[in-house]
């Protein structure tokens, strides 16, 4: 099956390029192809798409302003003359940031990348050994095991080759990546909601625009986690 593409250009050549290159590659079916962010948008909103190939600079509407007003985020590959927004990219979490003009090979790479991506999520319930639902997790700090039971457990975050566990009562920091921290915290409680933190749902103060507060600390929310986040807490 062919993945569903869009293309948000408002430079023709760069349309033209794009969908030569996705007609080149032949598991890609381009349906449609706009000038600008807020037709995109309005198409959007009414079909699901799996690659989403987006300028990020365009007249009234811009790359990430289209992004942030999507229910669902597509994988999305930006495209730019200019390297100033790779961080906001990475903050966005897109899959991939293309610099015009665009080779076909950087192209197929992007694309690969996406497949691959794609791949291993439809293979991962087959892979994976499903944790065992435990409530608690021992963490190693002060030079021994610690005992943390998840509702104890306010957030965590990231510095860098450790985390920091804030608790009710206090904060640990041990060895460790936040994407290993994931993987290990088998509770739905628990989100991450920024490359720096994972957070428990339960103890979320309030909510806004793009940061929710916990026990009076501020944590940003990251445009590619903010729908989800939306979908796991009980909005009445």
């Amino acid at each position: 099956m062919k993945l569903k593409v869009i293309i948000v250009d408002d430079e023709p050549m760069a349309r033209n390029f794009l969908e030569r290159y996705c007609e080149k590659n032949g598991n890609l079916l381009v349906s449609g192809a706009f000038e600008d962010g807020v037709t995109a948008l309005d198409y959007l909103q009414k079909n699901e798409i799996d690659i989403l190939f987006l300028d990020v600079e365009m007249p009234n509407v811009s790359g990430f302003q289209l992004l942030d007003q999507l229910s669902y985020m597509p994988k999305v590959i930006l495209t730019t003359s200019k390297t100033d927004y790779a961080f906001n990219a990475f903050e966005y979490g897109v899959t991939d940031f293309l610099k015009k003009p665009i080779t076909f090979s950087r192209f197929q790479e992007a694309i690969t990348k996406i497949t691959e991506s794609l791949i291993e999520k439809r293979l991962e319930p087959v892979l994976k050994i499903p944790a065992i639902n435990l409530e608690e997790i021992f963490i190693k700090a002060d030079g021994k095991l610690t005992r943390l039971n998840f509702q104890e457990i306010l957030y965590i975050e990231s510095l860098g080759d450790y985390v920091k566990y804030f608790t009710i009562t206090k904060n640990y920091v041990t060895l460790s990546t936040l994407k290993a921290v994931e993987e290990k915290m088998s509770s739905t409680n628990f989100m991450k909601v920024h490359r720096s933190y994972i957070v428990n749902l339960q103890k979320i103060k309030d909510i806004q625009d793009n940061s929710l507060v916990i026990e009076g600390k501020v944590i940003p929310i990251s445009k590619s986690f903010k729908s989800e986040v939306m979908s796991r807490i009980n909005v009445v």
